[in-house]
């Protein structure tokens, strides 16, 4: 279990490319980010798909999105792998910092990794997220079959008024939890398939969509 990471600041090149700027809407939809930089502390990090060292996290220079990448997460089944190695997941526990005066709420999440699936094989992506005290959303999953051999992606999107916004005035952790599993399936047992959701040169990471609001004046 990892304590302590502070992470500020940006990672601009990483983002450029895949970070829709948020329009400012009067009535009903995504408003301006606060010109403040937020940050991210992660207060702890967990599970066999994370090992300590392994997790990073980092903002964008305008305040749309945020980044985690991972270096170690891989899930595989057939040939020589473990028992265990079928599921990997990981739970992230963060805390934001968010400038005084405005709340956040995670409006999409894009999950990208590789995927080497056997005829037959089966793998799947699920997440779930939710702020501390409130209840946890329901995971959400994606399945892929072999035969597969290249880079995925997954898409979480949540409604403008089915938003879970962070409540106002009151310092809340982010939680994140996701898994990555595997099965062999109908393949054959002695090939292996593996599916990834790490980078080993930052290229690939996962990336959370923020919408942001004023909250009310007290």
């Amino acid at each position: 279990m990892a304590t302590g990471l502070l992470l500020s600041g940006t990672i601009a090149a990483l983002l450029t490319s895949v970070l829709p700027a948020q329009q400012h809407q009067s009535s009903g939809g995504f408003e301006d980010p606060p010109p403040d930089k937020i940050v991210i502390k992660v207060a702890t990090v967990n599970g066999s798909g994370c090992p300590q060292g392994t997790a990073a996290v980092a903002v964008s220079e305008d305040n749309t999105a945020f980044t985690v990448t991972y270096s170690d997460y891989l899930a595989q089944a057939g040939g020589d792998s473990a028992p265990t190695d079928f599921r990997k997941n990981c739970q992230l526990n963060l805390l934001v910092h968010v400038p005084q005066g405005f709340t956040y709420a995670v409006a999409s999440a894009d999950y990208r990794g590789f995927a080497a699936l056997q005829p037959g094989a089966k793998g799947t992506q699920r997440a779930s997220y939710y702020f501390q005290g409130s209840p946890n959303t329901e995971y959400r999953t994606h399945p892929f079959g072999g035969p597969y051999n290249d880079n995925w992606q997954a898409t979480d999107s949540t409604d403008w008024a089915q938003l879970v916004w962070a409540p106002c005035g009151v310092q809340r952790n982010f939680n994140i939890n996701t898994e990555l599993r595997v099965s062999t399936g109908t393949s054959d047992p002695d090939e292996v398939s593996f599916m990834t959701m790490d980078s080993t040169d930052g290229d690939i990471s996962t990336v959370y969509h923020l919408a942001w609001k004023e909250c009310p004046e007290s």
